[in-house]
């Protein structure tokens, strides 16, 4: 992640998960508009989802699509993806569509 660096301040979190969000069967995306030229992503994945092995492969793999895609996201946005139970078993392919759609939708990909 070369343009974005991490989310970690819990205050930040819950600011994002009281705005509207996107989702589908895989993920739910936050965002909103931050005041830097750069993009914050923080990524969470709940216990209910497995033990820690499956939740870090889960957080590997969102952590890859943004990277693989980071030049196409407008920059100046905190950024929240919740993983959902079918992210464990999704192909990487159909996870990455679904991140790029939702991302779409909120309206934080470039033209």
């Amino acid at each position: 992640m070369k343009f974005s660096s991490s989310l970690k301040l819990n205050h930040i979190f819950q600011r994002l998960y009281r705005t509207s969000g996107h989702a589908n069967s895989y993920i739910v995306l936050y965002a909103r508009k931050n005041r830097t030229n750069t993009n914050r992503v923080g990524i969470t994945v709940s216990k209910k989802l497995g033990h820690a092995v499956v939740r870090n492969r889960v957080r590997r793999r969102l952590r890859e699509c943004y990277r693989l895609n980071e030049e196409k996201f407008q920059p100046g946005w905190d950024i929240v993806v919740v993983a959902r139970t079918k992210a464990i078993h999704a192909d990487f392919r159909k996870l990455q569509e679904g991140y790029l759609d939702l991302a779409r939708k909120a309206g934080l990909l470039n033209e």
